[in-house]
């Protein structure tokens, strides 16, 4: 009998790939808006006379919106579905984009970012769910899947910035309210079919879900494990989306548009490595990957404040590439070790990484200011050493009795 680790979805018995190519579609298309506020920020620096601290608090308010409901939707969502919910999402996202195209103060920054905030809370949960009921057995690729969307949409928001909004101003961010109008006629498409699975599977005879034999205290010290290497990797990333156009900018002396092109290009380096990293994981084993993933990035964090203008660009994508392939696997091995309920646990990785994003964004923001640019990249360095404890995570298969490759242990 298969185990609840490894064991197909209990929705779908294959894999539905038109299902999860457009939930993939509408997480970039959610992730462009989202992409578009730090993107924005030397502009808006600028424009409203903020400092970086200033600067940290709207990714603070942003992130912090988006993290702090996350666990709450998706404990929710776990027992009252709601196929339905991505659509509302999405429709919170557009209307922060049309308030941040009205702000016309700090304080109305904050609150457009807080809606858009609130839409990725209510959007990640219940969309992560949908990817792994669309994922028959192949869970880390189905994340992956999800994941890639998710993340090339968040490097199109500098290339667009730079395209659009350099030259056109914020009176431009108006044209992106298409991309959510785009989104929701998918989402409800996509939302009709989970809603039908669901109820399909609801005839079917109740099969309870499967215990894993790990004991409840290895559980919880390796969610807390999984949880500071979120924290070491988004640390990290947030560094780099949200203050990497002004380090170069600083240091080597580039335009606003060249800086948000080498974002992109670092940006879209993440994009690939979060495809990578589940059927890696699927494959060899996820603890492996998270482990390679971390810790494999720190001597090229390390050596980055230390580089010209080309090697920083070329290693600043190998960094994106190896760090970002953490994350599917994070997020899967975390569900094997509490199946059951993927709604919270995708709830709480999700809005835990946000968080540390926006908190991260703040106080590198206020070191910034006390300090400088370069000096938050040579402290940041460190954290993926942080990939260390990975070793103590336990492997899964020694417990359910099933092969490494197939439990993604």
């Amino acid at each position: 009998m298969a185990t609840a680790a490894s064991r197909p979805s209990p929705f779908v018995q294959r894999t539905v790939l038109s299902v999860l190519i457009a939930i993939s579609a509408s997480h970039m298309l959610n992730d462009i808006v989202q992409s578009l506020i730090p993107a924005i920020y030397p502009i808006v620096k600028d424009e409203f006379a903020l400092s970086f601290t200033q600067v940290g608090l709207i990714t603070l308010c942003f992130q912090m919106t988006a993290s702090i409901l996350q666990p709450f939707v998706g404990m929710y969502t776990d027992k009252r579905p709601r196929p339905y919910s991505l659509m509302m999402g999405m429709v919170f996202s557009m209307l922060g984009i049309v308030a941040l195209w009205q702000a016309r103060s700090f304080l109305a920054l904050l609150l457009a970012v807080m809606l858009v905030g609130m839409g990725s809370s209510v959007f990640h949960p219940e969309s992560s769910r949908m990817a792994n009921a669309a994922a028959g057995g192949k869970r880390g690729l189905a994340q992956s899947v999800f994941q890639l969307g998710g993340t090339f949409g968040s490097s199109l928001g500098p290339l667009l910035a730079a395209l659009i909004v350099v030259p056109l101003g914020l009176k431009s961010l108006g044209w992106f309210t298409v991309i959510p109008v785009i989104a929701i006629p998918v989402l409800y498409r996509v939302g009709t079919w989970y809603k039908r699975t669901a109820a399909i599977r609801a005839r079917r005879p109740h099969k309870e879900v499967l215990p894993h034999g790990i004991p409840p205290a290895v559980i919880r010290r390796s969610i807390i494990i999984l949880l500071v290497l979120v924290f070491s990797k988004q640390f990290y990333l947030t560094g780099m989306s949200s203050y990497y156009t002004f380090y170069l900018m600083d240091k080597f002396g580039l335009s606003v548009q060249d800086a948000q092109i080498h974002l992109f290009i670092f940006l879209l380096a993440a994009a690939i490595g979060t495809y990578i990293g589940g059927p890696v994981g699927d494959r060899y084993g996820r603890k492996y990957v998270i482990w390679f993933s971390i810790l494999g990035s720190a001597p090229f964090t390390l050596l980055l404040p230390h580089a010209n203008l080309a090697w920083t660009g070329v290693i600043a994508a190998i960094i994106a590439l190896v760090l970002s392939s953490a994350f599917s696997a994070i997020v899967v091995y975390a569900q094997e070790l509490v199946p059951g309920k993927l709604g919270m646990i995708s709830g709480l990785f999700y809005g835990f990484a946000f968080g540390m994003a926006g908190i991260g964004s703040a106080l590198l923001g206020t070191l910034a200011d006390h300090t400088s640019i370069n000096f938050i990249f040579q402290v940041c360095a460190f954290l993926p050493l942080i990939g260390l404890i990975a070793g103590w995570l336990p492997r899964l298969h020694k417990f359910h009795g099933t092969t490494a490759a197939a439990s993604g242990a």
